[in-house]
């Protein structure tokens, strides 16, 4: 491997370890209760190799939630691709979007620190960017379709979009392991009232 090689492959090691360890502190502490200091000490880096790759602590943490935005959308994906049929592809994906966003580290990261360290528009902006873009995609098939009744689509995804974001939220403090069984129910529900009669 070649000296430049070999230089681009400790970048990518360093930034991997530095989004690595921010993962990790920020799910078990959350954002606040987290120094530079701490993630730079627990990644075996220096901070000036921190600002090598990030501005401070805020650029590096909307990183490490684009991870975990990417990581829900995969698995989102991936629950949605396991089926042949459109309608029950758009079911699949959003329930596993309610299941993925229970996981500790995702909710701390994705639902309780995201908007309140990045502020409530960039935060949507980058929801928007992500899951809501295929929310979007998979009910325009339904429409064209004929599966969901003809309408502008824009609504009716931001309508689910904020809809299970807010479920989403609101099982991020839900004490009761049975609430994720009846928020999928009645996101079921919900959905099955989109179908054409």
């Amino acid at each position: 491997m070649t000296e430049r090689g070999v230089r681009v492959r400790q970048r990518e090691e360093t930034r991997r370890a530095l989004l690595g360890e921010s993962r990790r502190l920020f799910t078990e502490r959350g954002y606040g209760a987290v120094s530079l200091a701490e993630i730079v000490g627990a990644a075996g880096v220096t901070k000036g190799a921190l600002y090598h790759h990030f501005d401070g602590k805020e650029e590096l943490f909307r990183a490490v939630l684009e991870d975990v935005q990417q990581e829900v959308g995969r698995r989102v994906a991936e629950a949605a691709g396991a089926h042949e049929d459109s309608w029950d592809q758009l079911v699949f994906g959003c329930r596993e979007f309610l299941a993925a966003t229970t996981a500790p580290g995702i909710q701390r990261i994705m639902l309780v620190d995201g908007p309140a360290v990045l502020g409530w528009t960039a935060w949507r902006a980058m929801d928007e960017a992500s899951s809501a873009r295929h929310l979007t995609e998979a009910l325009t098939v339904l429409v064209d379709e004929g599966v969901v009744p003809a309408q502008p689509v824009a609504p009716l995804a931001h309508l689910l979009s904020g809809a299970m974001n807010e479920a989403a939220l609101w099982l991020a403090t839900s004490t009761d392991p049975a609430d994720l069984e009846h928020t999928t129910a009645a996101l079921d529900r919900m959905l099955d009232a989109l179908r054409a009669a």
